[in-house]
C-alpha cells in the first residue's frame, strides 16, 4: 500500500500557535522522562567480601571482571548477569584490575604482594567447564617486596604499569620491572595509561600529588601536589591530553596535562570522598562512586552532575565503569555486590523501530530547545536524593557560604590590593613541580 504524503506548509503566519503546541510537547516529555526513568537494571551476587576493583574487556561487550578484598576474581556476562568463570589465587585483597587490549590477558595485583597473569576466556558465553579448566591456573606470578595498589595495560602494547611504594612497569614476558620510577616516599594508590600516547600514564599518591610519566624518559615528568588526597585518575579517550581527578575533598578536578597549574573545570556535587571514576567511550562524560553510597554522572565540563544513582541497599561505592559501548553503567560496592545501570535513566530498552527512534529523538530536541524556560528547567534538574545525602549537602552549601562572606569581609576591610581572591580551580592546588 502506498502512503500518500502530506505536505504541510510552516509559514509562521498560518501556524501562530506552533511555539505554545510545541512547548506543551516539551514539557509533557521532560514529565514523561521523570515518570520512565528506572535507571536500576539488576545486581550480580557472588562476592562474599567488598568489591574492591572493576575491569572491562576491550575485546568484548557484555564481559567484565571484579575483584574483591577476599582476593576472589570473577568474569560476569552482563547480559545473564551470571558469573561466567572465577580466577582464585590471591591470598589478599585484590587492588588492581586490567585487561589487554586484545582482551586476551587479564593482570591482577594484590596487597599479598604478588602480580597474577591470567588467560582470560576467548568469549565471555562460553560454558562453563571450558571457562573454569582455563582458569585454575596462572599464566605467570610475579612477586614484588611491598603490596601494589592499583594496576593499568598499556594502550595497544606488551606493557603494564603497578603501583605501590613504586611505579613499575613490567612486559609480559619478564618476571622482573623492566623500568622502575620513583618521586619521594610516598606510595602511589592509582595508576592509568593514557590512551591516545601510549607512553604516558599517570598516577596519584598519598602525600596528595599527581604524577605524570614518560617511558621514554629516565625520571618522572611533571607533577602537582593538592590539599587532598587524589584516589582514582581517567583520562578522557576522545581528548588525551585531558584527565579527571577523584579527590577526597568530594569533588572532581578536570585538568590538561600542558596546564597543570590550574584544573580545567571542578565538578561538584558528592558530599563524601569520591573512590572511583571512568570516562564514557565518547568521551563527554564520566561517572564516579563515592563513599557517600552514590554513583553520579557528569559531563565532562559540567560542573553539577546530571544525574544520581542509589538503592536503599547499596553501601560505599568503591568502583565503577561505563560499559564499552556506552549504555550502561557497573558499580561494584561495600555489599558485596556489582549493579548494572542504565547510562540514560528513561532510556527504552530493547530493538526501536524508525519511527520510535524519530519520535524520541523530535522530543529529545524539543525538549533541549525550551529547557531555558523556567518550568521545564525545574522538572528536568530535579533528583529525588536520599535524606543523608540532602542534609550533607546542605551542610556543606552552608559551609561554603560561610567562607565566602567570611572571605568577602577580610577583603573589604583590608588594604585593597593585599588580599587576592583564588578561583577554586587554583586554590586546591598547593604547588606545581617540574
Amino acid at each position: 500500500m502506498r502512503v500518500k504524503r502530506v505536505f504541510r506548509n510552516y509559514d509562521p503566519n498560518l501556524r501562530k500557535q506552533e511555539k505554545a503546541v510545541e512547548y506543551v510537547r516539551a514539557l509533557n516529555a521532560a514529565k514523561l522522562e521523570k515518570i520512565f526513568a528506572r535507571p536500576f537494571i539488576g545486581a550480580m551476587d557472588g562476592h562474599i567480601d567488598a568489591v574492591s576493583c572493576l575491569a572491562k574487556n576491550p575485546n568484548h561487550l557484555k564481559g567484565i571482571f571484579s575483584g574483591s578484598m577476599d582476593g576472589d576474581i570473577r568474569l560476569w556476562d552482563l547480559a545473564t548477569r551470571q558469573t561466567v568463570c572465577q580466577f582464585p589465587g590471591h591470598q589478599g585483597p585484590v587492588r588492581g584490575l586490567t585487561a589487554s587490549t586484545d582482551g586476551r590477558i587479564l593482570v591482577s595485583c594484590g596487597t599479598d604482594c604478588t602480580v597474577r597473569l591470567w588467560n582470560a576466556p576467548v568469549d565471555a558465553t562460553m560454558g562453563s567447564d571450558d571457562a573454569s579448566n582455563m582458569s585454575k591456573e596462572p599464566l605467570a606470578i610475579y612477586t614484588g617486596k611491598n603490596a601494589f595498589g592499583a594496576v593499568d595495560h598499556q594502550w595497544d602494547g606488551d606493557l603494564f604499569a603497578t603501583a605501590g611504594t613504586q611505579v613499575d612497569i613490567w612486559d609480559h614476558n619478564r618476571s622482573q620491572p623492566v623500568i622502575t620510577f620513583e618521586w619521594g616516599n610516598a606510595t602511589s594508590i592509582s595508576v592509568r595509561f593514557n590512551p591516545g600516547e601510549p607512553n604516558i600514564l599517570a598516577t596519584s599518591a598519598s602525600d596528595r600529588s599527581i604524577t605524570i610519566y614518560d617511558l621514554r624518559m629516565s625520571s618522572p615528568a611533571r607533577k602537582i601536589i593538592m590539599r587532598t588526597k587524589t584516589n582514582s585518575i581517567a583520562w578522557n579517550p576522545m581528548e588525551p591530553m585531558n584527565f579527571t581527578a577523584a579527590n577526597e575533598d568530594c569533588n572532581c578536578y578536570s585538568y590538561d596535562a600542558r596546564k597543570l597549574n590550574e584544573a580545567k573545570c571542578v565538578h561538584i556535587d558528592h558530599v563524601s570522598a569520591v573512590m572511583d571514576i571512568d570516562y564514557s567511550p565518547t568521551g563527554r562524560e564520566f561517572v564516579s562512586g563515592s563513599y557517600d553510597r552514590s554513583v553520579r554522572i557528569f559531563h565532562f565540563n559540567g560542573g553539577h552532575s546530571r544525574e544520581i544513582y542509589h538503592t536503599k541497599r547499596m553501601q560505599r561505592v568503591f568502583c565503577v565503569k561505563f560499559s564499552c559501548d556506552g549504555s550502561y553503567i557497573i558499580s561494584g560496592s561495600d555489599d558485596t555486590n556489582l549493579r548494572l545501570w542504565k547510562a540514560k535513566a528513561s532510556e527504552q530498552l530493547g530493538v526501536l523501530l524508525p519511527r520510535e527512534r524519530r519520535n524520541h529523538e523530535y522530543l529529545e530536541a524539543v525538549k533541549n530547545r525550551y529547557k531555558h524556560l523556567p518550568e521545564i528547567k525545574r522538572i528536568v534538574r530535579h533528583r529525588h536524593l536520599p535524606k543523608p545525602i540532602y542534609k550533607a549537602a546542605a551542610l556543606r552549601r552552608t559551609m561554603t557560604e560561610a567562607e565566602r562572606r567570611k572571605e568577602e569581609r577580610r577583603k573589604a576591610h583590608s588594604e585593597p590590593g593585599t588580599v587576592q581572591t583564588e578561583p577554586l580551580r587554583k586554590r586546591r592546588i598547593i604547588k606545581e613541580v617540574e
